[in-house]
Parts: structure tokens; sequence; C-alpha cells
């Protein structure tokens, strides 16, 4: 199962920018790898190179000492060198076993061998753990299944060399821990293991070596148990991040309420949720995947039906209708899924910021001026890396693209806030800027409600935080009772 790799001085170059600038180090076989790097590093470039996604402008990839150049990513699987995408690439309406196969058909004679198939698909989602019928259909699973598909596909190209971008992200912990438990068996197996990830404890814990990247450049390595989570960060964004948390503002006990909701319920997902947020106030919404935090909040804005429930924004009832009537009274709601609800990928930046509030830049024809000004202030106030202001969101890195997607959403003007997973797939230096938007916000006399599967997240930025549960809000725990501990204990019911 071995395999040993080399880059030697490989770059690359989209059009006139240089992404990679001569990176070279070696992968060793049978070993996990936790390859670091703020989001624009490089990482992901370079693994799609490896994996035959992309072609190096210069340089070479060693394979077991041969130079090697794929022509697409079947040719790298048939070495045995398989990338399992950050974002999913499965075919909705096909089932689990035809997507674990699909342009690898298992044949009888001239036919497609179906129960062959069938089979080995039930085999492989054993081994991940997945106790899902091979023929159900990609649609009826939820994020985190999805992800353990790609797993068990990346297994059945069997995999001598696997690289995993971001694949704990939509996890919940016990599905992170059956995913660490197959990768140490992976591991004894032979294969090696390229480990792309933000969050530093998962890296501390399963990873051998960690290899930084920086700017496109290899900055890096060293044995993970002779470096500390504080060197990691500071070695990906070049400086001192220990101050990682604003300090948190006091609320006062009159502040008044920004946001109250009472008895909410929504058919299957959420049952008599009752919660309230204060104007300068950040509250956090915990829980395992599948709590309803995230569906609640579709109700409340109108993408889901309520059955039941009373909504006051500013202390008036209101009766949401959809996004575009929460947002007139003052609320958004930034999804999890940025780019499938958050932003227009293949628009411009300025088209991005300025979507929500076309009114104010339309008179009845398109004020273009006033638009790229409203983006150069965004660009600005938000911290946004681009090179180019004409360039479309697609362009930018995972942070940058949910930076933009918070300046969109703030366009309105909002007085009431909901981030959903706001730094979910970001790196370090990301994150940091994020959290002090968003204490910005709140000292602005903003309400935040932050829903997020980080625990320490929730800790460090939050007044106060709701624990749900299967539906029902648990417990609401304020600053003295804000431990990991406690939050664990609400969410799985063991409290």
């Amino acid at each position: 199962m071995s395999l040993a790799i080399r880059f030697d001085d490989i770059r690359k170059d989209f059009g006139p920018v240089r992404v990679l600038h001569g990176v070279s180090f070696e992968l060793a076989p049978g070993r996990i790898y936790g390859l670091l790097g703020e989001n624009g590093a490089g990482k992901s470039t370079l693994m799609k190179i490896l994996a035959g996604y992309e072609t190096a402008t210069s340089g070479t990839v060693l394979v077991e000492g041969h130079a090697r150049q794929f022509t697409g990513s079947r040719d790298a699987e048939a070495q045995g060198i398989v990338l399992i995408h950050q974002e999913f690439n499965l075919a909705e309406h096909l089932t689990i076993a035809q997507n674990m196969y699909l342009g690898h058909e298992k044949r009888r004679g001239w036919f497609v061998d179906d129960a062959a198939m069938r089979a080995d698909a039930a085999r492989y989602l054993a081994q991940v753990g997945l106790a899902k019928a091979p023929d159900t259909r990609v649609r009826e699973l939820i994020v985190a299944e999805k992800q353990m598909v790609e797993i068990a596909k990346a297994l059945s190209r069997r995999a001598r060399l696997l690289i995993m971008d971001e694949p704990t992200a939509t996890l919940t912990p016990s599905e992170t821990e059956r995913l660490f438990t197959l990768m140490t068996k992976l591991k004894a197996d032979g294969v090696t293991i390229v480990y792309i990830s933000h969050k530093l404890d998962e890296v501390e814990r399963i990873t051998d070596e960690v290899i930084v990247m920086r700017d496109g450049r290899f900055v890096a390595r060293s044995e993970t148990a002779a470096l500390a989570r504080q060197q990691m960060a500071n070695l990906m964004v070049g400086r001192d991040v220990s101050d990682m948390f604003p300090a948190k503002l006091t609320v006062s006990a009159d502040a008044p309420l920004a946001l109250q909701v009472s008895g909410l319920t929504v058919p299957e997902w959420v049952d008599d949720l009752s919660f309230d947020v204060r104007a300068g106030e950040v509250l956090g919404f915990a829980g395992l995947v599948g709590a309803g935090r995230t569906e609640a909040f579709e109700a409340i804005i109108g993408l889901r039906r309520r059955t039941a429930g009373r909504i006051e924004i500013g202390g008036h009832r209101v009766d949401l209708k959809s996004p575009r009537d929460a947002m007139r009274h003052g609320l958004t709601y930034l999804s999890e899924d940025r780019k499938g609800k958050g932003l227009h990928v293949n628009l411009s930046l300025q088209d991005n910021v300025t979507l929500m509030t076309l009114e104010r830049y339309a008179h009845p024809l398109l004020d273009l001026k006033a638009g790229r000004a409203a983006l150069t202030k965004a660009v600005g106030e938000f911290g946004i890396r681009t090179g180019d202001l004409s360039s479309r969101a697609r362009m930018l890195s995972g942070g940058n693209q949910q930076k933009l997607a918070l300046a969109k959403f703030l366009q309105p003007d909002p007085n009431v806030i909901v981030l959903d997973e706001p730094t979910r797939g970001v790196d370090v230096g990301a994150k940091r800027d994020i959290y002090f938007l968003i204490h910005r916000l709140a000292a602005q006399g903003r309400a935040v409600i932050v829903i997020s599967s980080e625990l320490i997240e929730l800790i460090g930025l939050c007044h106060r935080v709701a624990v749900m549960r299967a539906g029902r809000l648990q417990a609401t725990l304020t600053l003295e009772h804000l431990t990991e501990e406690e939050l664990i204990a609400h969410a799985t019911g063991t409290h």
C-alpha cells in the first residue's frame, strides 16, 4: 500500500497570478500529515496538482521516485492517489452505490453489474460506519452522511494516498471519532493521508507531522508533538494570534430586547422553542447535527413552515413570510451554505455586495459608481483580500468569500444578525477577523446570534448559549456556566 511522494519546485500560475512559488517537500508512506495554511495559501491547489485536477506550470511531482504528470483524476486514482473534495462531488439523484462507482462501473459482460456494486458499496459503507442502504438516493442524506459517502467512495478506489480537505467540517463529534478510527486503521495498512483542516485540535490529535504553507510557499514542517497549537497558528499567519477572541462587552440587564421568540414549532424539526436576545448581546446556539438550530431560524425568517410561535422584533410582533420580509424588519440570516445560499459565486463582488439593497443603486438605472463605492468600503471594513475588485466571487478564498457574504448581509443595516456556522472552513486568521467583526457589531448595539458547532468559538464569543437537542431547548447557559463539559452534557442529554 505504500506510496512515497516528492514535490520538486512546484509553481502554478492562473493567468498573470502566481499561486504556488516553487514548493518542495516530501511525503513518506504510511504517515498522517496535517497540511496547514490560511485560505489562499495554496494547499488545495497543490493537492489538486497531485490528484490530477490541475497541472503545474513548472516543477515536478515524483511518485515512488518517478516523475509523473497526471492527465486527470482517473489517471491519479489508477496510482492510488484520491482526493476527497471539501465541496461534495456527488450526483444527488443517484443512489449511494451509483455515486461510488460513477465512471468506474463494475460490469458483467456488456452489462453493468448493479448487484456487485451494491454489495461492494455496502462493505465500504460498513467500513466508514454509515448505516444506510446502498440503494438510498444521495438527496435523502443529511450533510454529514454525504461526507461519509465521499470517504467510502475514496476507499472503493483502493487509495494508497488519501487527501482529505476539511473532512470533519460537517461531522458530529461521534462521527469524527469514527473517522479518526478509520484513519488510524488506514495508516496501519500503509496508506499515506494528507489531512487539510483549520481545526488545530484535530490536527494535533490525529497527525504525525505538520506541514505549513503561507502565500503559496512552503514555510515549515515539524513532528506534530513538537508544536503547540499556538505555534501552528502563528506559523500559518506569520504573526502572533494569541488574542483570538476580543474581550466581551457588558450587556445591561435593561438593554432593549431586540428579538423575542415564543413557542416556535417547526414540523419534524423544532418543538416549542422560546428565547430572546438583547441589543448588544451575542447569543450562541449549540447542539449536535440535526438538533434543529438551522431549521428554527429558517422558519423564523419564512423559509420553512412554522405551525406555532410568536415573533417580536424591537418589541413589535411580526409575521415574517420571507427573508426579504425579515430584512425589512431589521433581521438578516446568513446561511451555513455560503456558496449555495449566501453568495452568487458567478457574479462579481460588486453585484454580490449590492444585491440585497439594489433599490439604493437603481434610479431606475444602476448607479455603477455608487455600487463600486459600496464595494470599496466593504473591502476595507471587512478586510476582504482580492487582487481585482472586478473579479467574480468564486475567485476568492473561502475566508474572503465568508467576509464578502457578511458584507452583503449587513448592507441592509439590520438590528438583528443571525450567523450560521460563520467560520466553517475558514483559516485561523480569517476566524479572528470574523470574531472581531462580531464584537464590533455588538458594540454598535446590534443583537448577534451565532449558530456554531465549535464549542470554543461559542465560549469565546457569546454572553449566553442556548443548547438544543432533538428540536427542543435543553438549557440556556450564562457566562459562569459556559464550559465545554456543560455544553456537551446538555447537547447529548447526559446532564
